[in-house]
């Protein structure tokens, strides 16, 4: 049987570790357009907040580093992440440019749902808001990263 569901721990903009319960097969933005909760241009937009935010290398690594093995002398690498690439760099911007057209309290559930992965629900009460209150509010973020965007 093919495994659906893995549990990932990712840091939040304000670096705090997060654990969240992802499925593989489905993201929370494309589960709720599928269900007619988001309309097209909504659902490219978080397509396109999710393609920089992982373009970035902004996630938590699953994967081994390399670049800390010992060199000459025995001594390690220092510590860090490695010089980014051209296309790392002008993901992080677009990503940047994106969390900043959402604004101040809308980009908190926009980076729950469409980056890192939670369900609606999940999301509101790591916020402390209502139920429902979610969607309400994920689709003004969305409608202002769709203008950042330039999404038709």
């Amino acid at each position: 049987m093919a495994v659906t569901h893995v549990e990932q721990i990712i840091e939040d903009p304000a670096g705090r570790a997060q654990k969240v319960l992802v499925n593989l097969g489905e993201s929370p933005i494309a589960w709720l357009h599928a269900r007619g909760h988001l309309s097209d241009r909504h659902h490219a937009a978080g397509d396109l907040l999710r393609a920089d935010w992982e373009r970035a290398g902004l996630g938590q690594r699953v994967t081994m580093r390399w670049d800390g093995a010992p060199l000459q002398g025995g001594r390690r690498a220092a510590p860090g992440r490695g010089d980014p690439t051209m296309a790392q760099l002008s993901a992080r911007a677009r990503f940047d440019g994106a969390i900043r057209a959402a604004g101040p309290g809308l980009a908190d559930i926009l980076w729950r749902v469409a980056c890192a992965g939670e369900g609606l629900t999940a999301a509101e009460r790591a916020l402390g808001w209502p139920s429902r209150a979610g969607k309400l509010v994920l689709t003004f973020a969305l409608d202002r990263v769709a203008a950042w965007y330039k999404v038709p």
